[in-house]
């Protein structure tokens, strides 16, 4: 194996990279649950665990400037050497990671998703979006006011717990479905989500909109509502219609065409977009954000499904190159121009593809940067070999998915945590999805280049182990949470009844603000009408 020697830059010089315009890639590499208890402003998650699945889609030019980071730089370097075999060009490992970061005088914050959550708040306070709490939704609606709540989530949060008698209505498609869901200009609405940033986003877009409603974020959406004792749906199908009206759709695409004035979004065509493409100085993202069934149905080649609402609410988990160019399109010249002008107040420099869906433009399809290389084992043959002690089953889903069920016997385990295993049994691999158990298996086998074992790979996973009815265990408190590094337990405890989770996070949400340093807040532009870079 030929050696690897990282580049290391020291926390002051990043500081500088991060600040001056030019494109940067700062990947956290640790596991999810580690990065939310600590990151970096701008770092991008991209766990160890799932690294080259993807970060070609995140950082698609391979001689863009990368930084890595974890806690002690220990993962980040074995994380830069995968990149490099990869052909990434100019990668450098954080020296000392976020303990030396934290030492040089500078900022980690808590949760996911932050410059998103930290935006809606500037958003609320530059804007004074309009907000109604818990208890007067709740008098309202027990008074039998007219009134419309619409839920700015996508379809599977909706499903979990909403309102009672609201409308799931993604937020990117709030402004395109809108006059088919409120069909009376004189009707209120309260657009909501699970805490605070969904609910603020949505309900300033169709005010940015014109439209004439009354429209109301929900202080602290369902947490909130949870907070003041009222009770939630849980499993609500209620969902905006499929078809727009004709009619609406020019009233709605002018009012987009408005917006996208009012803050100076750029078109780009196919011919510049073409050009664009065979840049190599400049990173390009091609951006659907449609809803998951028109993605499915068709797109342009090369463009990744980012829906609307979810591309403002996390950014970072569809593009993770700061000041790359981002071209968003679709097929009705409403919702791109819309989520383009938020995108812009964020700071990225966001435009819209002229002729959308129909205009021809495409990116090269990027190949997989996971092999396959894992000989299956199927279920008999798995559960014959367990019978005879001949065979170790690890099981490489999420921890949460591992206490929930697994195999009877199987051992859990994660990329970065490689297990010590019994010399003398061949090992079975149970993921959900193939690209995470091949590169557990990478570099188990590097870390055992002379074990002549055999690794193999469940045909079907856990659920066929399941289905044919083999023997499966719960274990509700293994891993122990210390291990549970892929899980961040203050996010996700606030939808499980823990009240002082709700409160947890919602105090995050506000007081993120209060972290901010000039040149991290003086990096958004809202309300600003931008020029095109």
């Amino acid at each position: 194996m030929t050696s690897f020697t990282p580049q290391f830059v020291p926390s002051d010089r990043l500081k500088e990279w991060l600040h001056d315009g030019a494109e940067i890639a700062v990947f956290d590499v640790r596991e999810h649950g580690q990065y939310g208890e600590a990151h970096l402003f701008y770092g991008v998650t991209l766990p160890y665990s799932r690294l080259e699945l993807d970060i070609v889609r995140l950082a698609p030019r391979r001689d863009a400037r990368v930084v890595l980071y974890d806690t002690d730089a220990s993962v980040a370097v074995q994380a830069a050497q995968r990149l490099a075999a990869l052909g990434y060009t100019d990668v450098y490992v954080l020296e000392g990671g976020t303990d030396a970061w934290q030492q040089a005088g500078f900022a980690l914050f808590a949760g996911v998703n932050v410059p998103s959550k930290t935006f809606g708040e500037l958003v609320e306070m530059a804007y004074h979006t309009p907000r109604i709490t818990a208890r007067d939704l709740a008098a309202m609606r027990e008074r039998g006011d007219d009134l419309v709540i619409l839920d700015g989530r996508p379809v599977s949060e909706y499903l979990k717990m909403t309102i009672p008698s609201s409308i799931c209505c993604p937020n990117g498609e709030l402004g395109y479905r809108i006059r088919e869901l409120v069909p009376n200009p004189t009707t209120p609405i309260v657009v909501n989500c699970a805490g605070r940033t969904r609910s603020i986003i949505g309900a300033q877009t169709l005010i940015n909109l014109g439209i004439p409603n009354p429209v109301m974020a929900l202080e602290n959406g369902t947490q909130g509502w949870y907070l003041e004792d009222l009770p939630l749906e849980h499993g609500s199908t209620r969902r905006y219609p499929d078809a727009v009206a004709p009619s609406s759709l020019v009233q709605m695409r002018e009012a987009s065409r408005a917006l996208a004035e009012r803050f100076a979004v750029p078109e780009v065509d196919a011919r510049t977009f073409a050009q664009w493409a065979s840049d190599t100085s400049r990173s390009l993202f091609l951006c659907d954000v449609r809803t998951p069934e028109e993605f499915a149905a068709g797109s342009l080649p090369g463009a990744q499904h980012t829906p609307g609402g979810q591309l403002i609410q996390a950014t970072d988990q569809y593009v993770g190159v700061r000041h790359a160019r981002v071209v968003l399109f679709d097929n009705d010249g409403v919702r791109a121009p819309i989520v383009a002008s938020w995108l812009r107040q964020l700071g990225h420099d966001a435009y819209v593809l002229r002729d959308g869906l129909a205009s021809g433009a495409s990116l090269p399809v990027r190949a997989p940067a996971v092999e396959t290389t894992l000989p299956e084992i199927d279920v008999a043959a798995l559960a014959a070999a367990l019978a005879d002690g001949s065979v170790t089953v690890v099981d490489v889903r999420s921890s949460m998915s591992y206490r929930r069920e697994h195999v009877a016997g199987a051992r859990w385990a994660i990329r970065p945590h490689l297990p010590n295993l019994s010399a003398s049994r061949n090992i079975a691999l149970i993921a959900d999805e193939r690209g995470v158990a091949e590169l557990f298996a990478a570099d188990w086998r590097r870390a055992n280049a002379r074990d002549p074992r055999t690794v193999s790979v469940l045909t079907g996973g856990f659920k066929a182990w399941a289905v044919a009815g083999h023997p499966v265990e719960s274990t509700p408190d293994l891993p122990p949470d210390a291990e549970c590094i892929d899980y961040l337990f203050f996010v996700h405890d606030r939808h499980d009844g823990n009240k002082a989770a709700a409160r947890q996070y919602l105090a995050w949400e506000t007081g993120l603000l209060a972290q901010l340093d000039e040149k991290e807040r003086g990096a958004f532009r809202i309300g600003e009408s931008a020029t095109a870079k």
